[in-house]
């Protein structure tokens, strides 16, 4: 994305600009792709960034709320962030910590259960998790 797209969505999804939001914006929302927050902080500290590891948490989290972009918990202690927000689904390669896109249509879901009363779907959310083969 560029700077202009980016803080049209930030206007558009009430996130307030900050120096530091815009940065971590611009590598996050590049283009397509999967990032955790210590890569992110990496590249940052790679273009002379002075930004805090605190501020990037803090900044993925509320880019998470405000839908800017998805936060995919891969396993108990590790996120990934998805700079894609249309719905779709992943795999993560458990042994690369690779996060990749299933090609939307790839998945079928049947039947779904029917949803508590006064409740209402946000969406799915599917990870298929593979590995290596070992010969």
């Amino acid at each position: 994305m560029t700077r202009e797209e980016i803080l049209e969505l930030f206007d558009k999804r009430g996130v307030k600009l900050t120096p530091q939001r815009l940065e971590v914006a611009a590598i996050l929302l590049e283009k397509p792709q999967h990032l955790s927050a210590d890569q992110i902080i990496d590249r940052l500290r790679d273009t002379g960034s002075k930004v805090s590891k605190a501020t990037v948490y803090n900044t993925l989290n509320l880019f998470g709320e405000k839908g800017i972009a998805r936060e995919i918990k891969v396993d108990p202690v590790r996120r990934i962030y998805d700079s894609t927000r249309g719905h779709h689904y992943h795999f993560y390669n458990v042994d690369t910590g690779e996060l990749e896109d299933i090609p939307v249509g790839a998945v079928e879901l049947g039947r779904q259960p029917d949803l508590p009363e006064g409740t209402e779907p946000l969406g799915v959310d599917i990870i298929i998790r593979i590995k290596n083969r070992r010969n």
